[in-house]
C-alpha cells in the first residue's frame, strides 16, 4: 500500500497483519479525497479507527494542516507512528491510542473542532456505531464540516441525532456515507 498523491506520493505504508484490519483501498482513498477536495487544504482531520493511518496520511499529504489519529490496538498504533515517520508527516499529527468513544468524549471536552471526521470501523461494529451520540460528532465538527463513514454495502449506515446523511458513494463492497450537521445545507448538489 502506498500514498496515492501529494507531498508523500508513492511512499510505502506498513500494514500490520491484524484480524479485522481492512485498510481503505487506493481506489476508495482516491475517490474520497476527490470528493473532499474543497475541505482538504489547511483542514483539521480526525481519523477514527485509523488502522495503519493510510486515510489520514493521505489527507496530510494532500494539504491537511493537521490530523488526529484514533486507534485502540497497540500494534496498529505502532504502524501509524511508523507510517507518519516514513512519510515525514509526523509533525502535523497526533496519535491517540485509545478506544474511539473515549477519544471522542475527551476531544469534545477539550473543545477540539475538525473540518473532516473520517471513520472506518470494522464492518462488524457498524451496528454499535448507531448507538453513538451524534451530538458529540456534530459538536466536534467545525462550521460546515463533514463526517465520512466507510462501511459495507451490506449494512445500512446509522442515523445519528444532530447529523443528516447527505451523500453516499459506492465502490464495490465499500460505501462511504457523508453527513453534515442537521441544520447545514448539503455541500453537494
Amino acid at each position: 500500500m502506498r500514498v496515492v498523491a501529494g507531498q508523500a506520493r508513492g511512499r510505502r505504508l506498513h500494514v500490520p497483519r491484524l484480524p479485522g484490519l481492512r485498510p481503505t483501498s487506493d481506489r476508495v482513498r482516491q475517490a474520497l479525497m476527490d470528493i473532499l477536495r474543497p475541505w482538504l487544504e489547511g483542514c483539521s482531520w480526525l481519523d477514527l479507527f485509523a488502522g495503519c493511518g493510510a486515510v489520514g496520511i493521505e489527507a496530510l499529504s494532500r494539504g491537511a494542516r493537521r490530523a488526529v489519529f484514533v486507534e485502540r490496538h497497540p500494534v496498529a498504533c505502532r504502524a501509524v507512528l511508523t507510517n507518519l515517520h516514513a512519510t515525514g508527516l509526523g509533525e502535523r499529527a497526533v496519535l491517540r491510542c485509545e478506544p474511539v468513544e473515549q477519544a471522542l468524549a475527551s476531544l469534545a471536552r477539550q473543545g477540539e473542532r475538525f473540518d473532516v471526521i473520517f471513520a472506518d470501523p470494522p464492518y462488524d461494529q457498524l451496528e454499535s456505531l448507531a448507538r453513538w451520540d451524534g451530538r458529540v460528532l456534530a459538536e466536534l465538527l467545525e462550521g460546515r464540516g463533514v463526517v465520512a463513514l466507510e462501511h459495507s454495502a451490506r449494512h445500512s449506515p446509522p442515523g445519528w441525532q444532530s447529523l443528516r446523511r447527505v451523500r453516499e458513494s459506492r465502490y464495490g463492497e465499500s460505501v462511504v456515507s457523508f453527513y453534515v450537521r442537521e441544520q447545514e445545507p448539503s455541500p453537494w448538489p
